[in-house]
């Protein structure tokens, strides 16, 4: 334990913080990096440090409560390998946003590993990783995914809060260093909006017609060393159309240049700052080259000093964690139990028998029953192998045939009996569904583009129930194929809603049915808007003990 704010250290160790009157409070299983985090050199003023090994009597979410409690603490920062119980670190989340103290987490152990071998799609595609991120989302918790991220995170937040959105400006006298930002940011959840038509008026009058009034702004060197205009640019980026105003600034070697030429930049940013009263950092793109003597100047300035482009803009954009529901806390998780797959037949009367519609189907012992259940049900059908979990990739699926076709096909290598079904028509798309327990977080929904390429394709999202059918509706157009869903280039809208009806329905039936370890329809096929959905494929894990 290392206090900070009466000098406490009950932990013989070398350690890099040093006297605060408040600032963040670090919880780490991890000793190694609880220290490593002591010496940042980022301004970031760190209250509080405790190391929580293996919990044997006290848990991560007490301890994180009792920090919450601490009115020198203003964000919390967690490195961790597992949150442990999952209800109780959900209320702890809930009772920190209530004192306005955010949360930021940085998981380690997310790989999905030997997951991959399980029988289902969805255990590939919604491995711990994905688990673990959306149990954090669920908690409003924000997430970082490298210790740099991590402090650039705590470091907006000890300062600002929740950004109230990802809207930002950027501003650098380099057309380099903006098309950079530009760059690094196109693949983030980041908006970088135009400035306000006053506010570009306002620039062009100070910058002069040579240079290019845009976000990102590069404003050249006109105005260099003039502090009044460069605070008067500054200023003008400084609109309230943006959440945060960054400017991009690397600075000197300071022991082998002299910086006397960019304290004017400094004293223009702080004084607009000051003269708008804006959330404001300073970003450099190499680590290095951010003094640690200016981060704590900027810090004291109420400008958040951000060292490194990439892990800079990557904390900016997750400073704006989700709310969580009042109240929400995960579905118990279930002691480990021994699971029976059952056959697609099985899976398929169940599901029918719960409200998903399913093609219609016969179960066979051989080919020539086969045969007679493709004459009763007339037209093209599909003949599968029972007993063979990934049908495809073992060519236990045959598609179109008629009754002579079966009649004349040799028999599925491995089947234990024959499903046959009326082929399903009309499909605009073809998703995956998928509901599986989880030891920590209880229960996981996992939403994707579906078929025999899900996992090729990894384009899926992953709540952890219980979830709103709102939630669910932003996850399905989260997707990067989700145009698919809504009619691209003029193809008919799949029907949205009845995807979002199955997946409600087998939420519910996943909190109440204890027996139920796992279910997976992949492929959902989707109609047109307004004509349903079928089950044209499921698998499903049922517990025995």
């Amino acid at each position: 334990i290392l206090n900070y704010v009466t000098g406490v250290a009950i932990w013989p160790d070398q350690h890099g913080g040093r006297r605060v009157d408040r600032g963040v409070a670090l919880i780490s299983q991890s000793s190694n990096v609880a220290i490593n985090l002591t010496m940042q050199t980022r301004g970031l003023p760190v209250a509080h440090v405790v190391c929580i090994g293996n919990q044997a009597q006290t848990g991560l979410a007490e301890i994180a409560e009792a920090l919450i409690a601490e009115p020198t603490v203003t964000a919390l920062g967690l490195f961790v390998e597992g949150v442990g119980d999952a209800a109780a670190f959900a209320a702890m989340a809930e009772r920190a946003h209530a004192a306005g103290k955010p949360v930021v987490a940085l998981k380690s152990g997310r790989g999905d590993g030997a997951r991959a071998a399980i029988a289902s799609h969805t255990a590939a595609l919604s491995g711990e990783g994905a688990a673990s991120s959306a149990f954090l989302r669920a908690c409003g918790v924000a997430e970082a995914e490298t210790l740099p991220e991590m402090l650039a995170l705590l470091t907006l937040l000890h300062l600002f809060g929740p950004l109230a959105g990802r809207r930002v400006a950027i501003m650098a006298c380099s057309g380099g260093e903006a098309g950079l930002m530009a760059d690094l940011a196109a693949p983030l959840p980041l908006e970088l909006p135009q400035p306000a038509p006053a506010n570009a008026e306002r620039l062009t009058a100070l910058l002069g017609p040579l240079v290019r009034v845009a976000n990102p702004l590069d404003y050249h060197t006109f105005v260099w060393g003039d502090r009044a205009r460069m605070q008067a640019v500054f200023a003008a980026m400084m609109g309230e159309e943006y959440d945060l105003t960054v400017l991009v600034m690397d600075l000197p070697h300071a022991t082998r240049c002299d910086a006397t030429a960019w304290e004017p930049t400094i004293e223009a940013l702080i004084g607009a700052q000051r003269e708008t009263g804006a959330r404001v950092a300073l970003l450099t793109t190499l680590p290095e080259n951010l003094p640690e003597a200016l981060a704590e100047r900027l810090m004291d300035a109420g400008i958040a000093p951000l060292a490194g482009a990439s892990e800079a803009l990557s904390a900016i954009a997750a400073a704006s964690p989700p709310v969580a529901e009042p109240g929400w806390c995960p579905l118990p998780a279930l002691p480990d139990s021994e699971c029976h797959i059952l056959s697609e037949a099985e899976a398929k009367h169940w599901l029918g028998g719960n409200g998903v519609p399913v093609p219609e189907g016969r179960s066979c012992t051989d080919l020539s029953e086969a045969a007679a259940a493709a004459r009763r049900l007339g037209g093209r059908v599909a003949l599968k192998g029972l007993g063979i979990a990934h049908k495809s990739e073992a060519g236990a699926v045959r598609l179109g045939l008629i009754a002579g076709d079966i009649a004349a096909s040799d028999p599925i290598p491995g089947a234990q009996g024959y499903l046959v079904e009326r082929m399903v028509e009309g499909g605009a798309a073809e998703l995956l569904i998928g509901l599986r327990r989880d030891p920590v977080y209880g229960a996981s929904l996992t939403l994707g583009m579906g078929g025999v390429e899900a996992e090729l394709l990894e384009d899926t999202a992953t709540l952890i129930l219980p979830a709103c059918r709102a939630a669910m509706r932003d996850a399905l157009l989260s997707l990067r194929l989700a145009p698919r869903l809504t009619g691209y280039r003029g193809r008919p809208a799949a029907d949205i809603e009845a995807a979002l009806d199955i997946a409600e329905r087998l939420a519910a039936l996943i909190a109440t049915e204890p027996g139920l370890e796992e279910v997976e329809i992949n492929p959902l096929i989707l109609r047109r808007a307004g004509e349903g959905a079928v089950a044209a494929d499921a698998l499903i894990r049922w517990r025995t003990t």
